[in-house]
């Protein structure tokens, strides 16, 4: 049995379709209102920030992966998501279960240096705050040594579906809603995106590799780095756009923050957007050699197929069809 907590986002989708695919059959997911992704799929409703129903949840679990999310609420993250980790540490714990925590990069310094798995932690805002110190508190976790566990950390997402980022709020779905796209603070500096269902390919990939567990790994990404730019006439080019796009500087998103809680919770993110995000993979990929990682221009345009079939879709269902 492998199971997901925090099973509706879309990197925990993405991760059952895989784990269905090429690991077991025997997947489990948890959240308070689960939903199957596979038809074999096993659905447990549970409030992570319930310690009893928490164990329960994972009774019977091999390999537990910890996926939860929470909306871009600072107090709620504060109050939350430390609860959430305990729990799910400890019901693993008394159940003997291997754990593998999917995490971000809000806890990396802001700034052009090479993040590697042994960057120290210097985080910016109380959410990379909070990311810090769940971080290491799986990192204490690890260091005990009671039950196996491991890291799989990502820098921002794009991808498909639901996946929600800076970079598909502001270029993508700007392109899906035949709107301008819109670029954070600069558009020189280059990025490191990682594409979501590579992120849970590699996350599954992981937790049933015996050996990673001990360690933490960044997720695999294309090492192209392209700057913002580069990023948005890609993207433009795929959805058959002239190449269009405004830079919303700091002030922007300031002046945005006196009328929009949203912006105001996102505002402590932006210094990363005025320097070059160079994200290094070069671990998982030494490991897993056999890993294919997609491109952006292959990413991009699987997006552009994705909406494509999507509005047909819908155009089918107002015909009845």
């Amino acid at each position: 049995m492998q199971t997901i907590l925090g099973a509706n986002g879309q990197i925990a989708i993405e991760l059952a379709r895989e784990l269905r695919r090429n690991h077991t059959n025997d997947v489990r997911l948890v959240s308070r209102n689960p939903r199957k992704v596979n038809d074999s799929d096993g659905l447990v409703s549970a409030d992570l920030l319930d310690a009893r129903q928490t164990l329960d949840a994972v009774k019977g679990s091999r390999v537990v992966y910890f996926t939860a999310g929470l909306p871009p609420d600072t107090e709620l993250w504060e109050r939350q998501f430390p609860v959430m980790l305990k729990n799910a540490l400890d019901a693993c714990r008394a159940e003997g279960a291997s754990f593998a925590y999917f995490d971000n990069t809000y806890m990396y310094p802001q700034d052009d240096r090479v993040q590697t798995e042994d960057t120290p932690f210097a985080p910016v805002g109380r959410k990379g705050k909070v990311r810090a110190a769940m971080a290491s508190m799986v990192l204490e976790e690890m260091a005990r040594g009671d039950i196996p566990v491991l890291i799989g950390r990502a820098p921002e997402f794009y991808g498909p579906g639901k996946t929600q980022s800076f970079t598909n709020a502001l270029v993508i779905e700007k392109l899906q809603k035949q709107a301008t796209p819109l670029v954070p603070v600069r558009d020189d500096t280059r990025r490191t995106l990682i594409w979501t269902p590579d992120a849970s390919r590699a996350l599954a990939t992981l937790g049933n590799a015996s050996d990673a567990f001990g360690h933490t790994w960044h997720l695999p990404c294309c090492d192209e780095r392209p700057t913002y730019k580069e990023f948005v006439e890609m993207a433009c080019r795929a959805f058959g756009r002239e190449t269009s796009y405004r830079v919303i500087g700091k002030w922007a998103f300031s002046a945005a923050g006196l009328f929009s809680r949203q912006v105001r919770e996102i505002r402590e993110l932006l210094p990363r957007y005025a320097h070059d995000n160079l994200f290094d993979s070069t671990k998982f990929k030494q490991r897993f050699p056999g890993f294919e990682v997609t491109s952006y221009p292959q990413g991009i345009q699987r997006i552009r197929q994705d909406s494509a079939g999507h509005c047909a879709g819908q155009e089918r269902g107002l015909d009845g069809g």
